[in-house]
């Protein structure tokens, strides 16, 4: 499959990403990417930028090098109703929200608790994806979970770095096709994503792109194989509308 665009990627405003954003455009640029999104951390993650870093994304231009920029945030879930860790009016700010669960920033509770946790956080109207939920140091419901992201239209991630011996994420290798099954039955989109936390890692998609076919998974549900994909998925800014009017022409 052609992926064209990854939306989930970090740098060093992280705090525990190594490369720069310009790094990252070049990555994706060497990838043949039509878009990169950049998504840091927000606040209560150690290290993560303050919300004057998202507040000012306007100064990034639409197209850097021929490539399209999407400005996001990966959101920390911080409990068990849902809450995320910043305020409405910087949320408004951004073209997409990641939304996930991290140690850092929550304990893992029961099956139930964390599948609540996801379920609710998914109700937020600026939260269009759901991060790495396929860690069985967070287990869950799939079913419950998928079904509920049917009626918020939420996409799930098929997170590229969770399968990866050198992530700290576990239980990829049997999560990822169960999830992949409840998205196929209730008809969910999934968005192939790298978590790159260094620049060598942008637009990798090699691990996601196998668990989908595997699935033999519908490419017309993966977001990422158009570029209307993204539509799904960005907020009501004038980024959005400006590239829905572009797609249109």
């Amino acid at each position: 499959m052609n992926y064209l665009f990854d939306l989930h990627t970090h740098t060093l405003a992280s705090g525990h990403a190594y490369g720069s954003f310009t790094d990252n455009i070049a990555a994706a640029r060497k990838r043949g990417l039509w878009g990169l999104g950049v998504s840091e951390h927000s606040s209560s993650m150690p290290g993560a930028p303050q919300p004057i870093f998202f507040t000012n994304f306007k100064v990034i231009p639409d197209i850097i090098d021929g490539l399209h920029v999407f400005t996001g945030m990966e959101l920390n879930i911080i409990d068990y109703d849902g809450r995320v860790d910043m305020e409405e009016r910087i949320l408004q700010k951004v073209d997409y929200i990641i939304a996930s669960l991290h140690k850092d920033c929550i304990q893992s509770g029961s099956v139930e608790e964390n599948t609540s946790a996801l379920i609710e956080a998914m109700k937020n109207p600026y939260v269009k994806i759901l991060g790495h939920p396929d860690d069985d140091r967070f287990p869950v419901d799939y079913e419950r979970l998928v079904e509920a992201a049917s009626h918020e239209h939420i996409a799930m991630e098929i997170n590229n770095s969770s399968a990866s011996p050198r992530n700290g994420r576990t239980g990829a290798e049997k999560n990822i096709p169960v999830l992949l099954k409840y998205c196929q039955q209730y008809q969910v989109p999934v968005i192939a994503g790298s978590d790159a936390h260094i620049w060598l890692d942008v637009g990798d998609l090699q691990r996601s792109d196998a668990f989908l076919k595997d699935a033999c998974f519908p490419e017309s549900l993966v977001l990422n194989a158009t570029k209307e994909g993204l539509l799904y998925v960005l907020n009501d800014t004038p980024r959005r509308k400006r590239l829905a009017a572009s797609l249109s022409e």
